[in-house]
């Protein structure tokens, strides 16, 4: 049988490793003036990454020994967690509804740097909102979680 710190280590490894994903995948979006459909697709492929680096140690060694360690960090670790997967919700609510616009608009395939995307749609400024806040708040809210994470980690397996 594995020791939990084993696993425990490997599990917080996949969480540091996803960062430089998400990280790189912003980069890709802030280095480019026009997001065409390939400076989408690139970025996405990195931000998935970043999720299921982070998402599978979640779904398969946190979440069901939370139970079992219910109280104090546990807590506000999952409380954390959790708030970044409801925020990371609230952000696809607006970038769902903005690549159904511009996708319509054929702005991927034929990208136009003059367009004003808030003439795409009159729901536009408020799709750009929900995905700002939603990025924002899941950042935010993985960097809480992450480092309780690493706090807990180490009183529970190196002190």
């Amino acid at each position: 049988m594995v020791r939990d710190a084993t696993v425990a280590t490997l599990a917080g490894l996949a969480v540091t490793a996803s960062l430089p994903f998400y990280l790189y995948g912003a980069w890709i979006i802030l280095d480019n003036e026009t997001v065409t459909w390939d400076v989408l697709t690139r970025h996405l492929k990195y931000i998935v990454v970043g999720l299921v680096l982070t998402t599978v140690p979640v779904v398969g060694w946190m979440a069901p020994r939370l139970p079992d360690q219910f109280g104090g960090l546990a807590v506000l670790h999952a409380v954390l967690g959790l708030q970044a997967y409801a925020m990371l919700a609230f952000a696809l609510t607006g970038i769902v509804r903005i690549f159904q616009a511009k996708y319509a608009a054929d702005l991927y395939r034929d990208p136009d740097p003059d367009v004003d995307l808030n003439d795409l749609h009159e729901n536009m400024s408020a799709w750009r909102g929900r995905l700002r806040i939603g990025v924002f708040g899941y950042v935010l809210f993985w960097l809480g979680a992450y480092l309780v994470g690493v706090v807990r980690y180490v009183q529970l397996h190196v002190l």
